[in-house]
């Protein structure tokens, strides 16, 4: 079911290259709820910042913490996220930089999972991350 015309949906920030073409937008907003979608570290220019799924994973959340930001939501409003990368064997290095993310977090961090895939829209990409924030609606 489609969101409903009060769903506020946002381009990245900056956007990437796929955004338009392939019509998404980075961020979504319906109700209390926040969706953005999968986020790699690719810049404006369409490199791809990292060479190791920590470096990639580093500036995804860094993207992904701007993107919360843009909403006035942080870190402690995630629920869920999602990480994909190309080489679970190399998981640690991802699931290490979401602990420093949100390891420090009062009562736990969101419900997470981690999945390799055959691969990525770029082969240069490593890692692709997307969260689900919630806004609590007494804090408006």
């Amino acid at each position: 079911m489609a969101p409903g015309p009060s769903a506020r949906r946002l381009a990245g920030d900056p956007p990437s290259p796929w955004e338009g073409l392939y019509g998404y937008s980075r961020v979504v907003c319906a109700g209390p709820w926040v969706m953005i979608g999968g986020t790699t570290s690719v810049d404006p220019s369409g490199a791809v910042v990292g060479a190791t799924p920590r470096e990639q994973a580093t500036e995804i959340f860094r993207k992904l913490r701007g993107e919360l930001s843009r909403v006035g939501l942080g870190v402690a409003d995630v629920v869920q996220v999602r990480m994909y990368v190309t080489d679970i064997s190399r998981a640690d290095e991802v699931g290490r930089v979401h602990g420093e993310v949100f390891g420090g977090l009062s009562g736990g961090g969101p419900v997470t999972t981690m999945v390799e895939v055959s691969g990525l829209i770029d082969p240069r990409m490593l890692v692709e991350i997307e969260l689900v924030a919630h806004r609590d609606p007494a804090a408006r």
